[in-house]
Parts: C-alpha cells; structure tokens; sequence
C-alpha cells in the first residue's frame, strides 16, 4: 500500500520558518515527481511546488516564489518544503502527491494518483 506521510507543519509567527517533510513508503516511487499543495478554510486545493524526479525540474506557484523551496532527497525517499519568511496567508493544510514523472512535472491536483493526509500550518499575525 503507497503511503505518503506529512510531517513539519505547526503554529509560527509571520516572518518564521518551517520545514516540511513528505515520506513516501509501500511502494517503489523511482521516477516519481512530487509536488506540494495547499487548502486554506473556505478555499480551494491549490499548487504550491513540484519537483521532477532528479530534482532536475522545479516549478513554483508566484506566491510563493523566493520564499519557499521544494527539494527532495531520493535516497530517503523524503520531499522537503522549507518555508521561510511566512505570511498569515500562507496559513493552510499542506498535502504532499506523487505521480510518475521522471523529468516532468504538474501542477495540477488531478494529475498525481498519490496524497497524504496533510499537516497544518498556521502563521499567525
């Protein structure tokens, strides 16, 4: 049974950090791009980052971007989000997915056959 599992997330001031942790097990994910999502309250599922399977590829949502840093680490079959500078806004549950990839990567929700449960992160004011 694939399994992907979020860690990392929790309550930090605006400006703070965080690191998030995906880890995948139960299954080979070789050639696997993963990519990060996020729902707010009362909000939609939305794209946050991807990251191709060599990590050759990345890809960022503009609101995001120069703050956040997806990476991945095969070896450990772990995905890291480090989340730097954060706003009250980014306050949302954080979703890790996988798909096949190889070099590719997706940005959008129907396209990864692979979630985990999610971890909050709130950033307060």
């Amino acid at each position: 049974q694939a399994q992907l599992v979020e860690s990392g997330g929790g309550l930090v001031q605006a400006g703070g950090s965080l690191r998030l942790s995906c880890a995948a097990s139960g299954r080979t994910f070789t050639g696997y791009a993963m990519g990060w999502f996020r729902q707010a309250p009362g909000k939609e599922r939305e794209f946050v980052a991807s990251i191709s399977w060599n990590g050759g590829n990345t890809l960022y949502a503009d609101s995001v971007k120069g703050r956040l840093t997806i990476s991945r680490d095969n070896a450990k079959n772990t995905v890291y989000l480090q989340m730097n500078s954060l706003k009250p806004e980014d306050t949302a549950v954080y979703y890790c997915a996988a798909r096949l990839g190889w070099s590719n990567i997706w940005i959008n929700i129907k396209d990864y056959n692979y979630w985990g449960q999610g971890t909050q992160v709130t950033v307060s004011s």
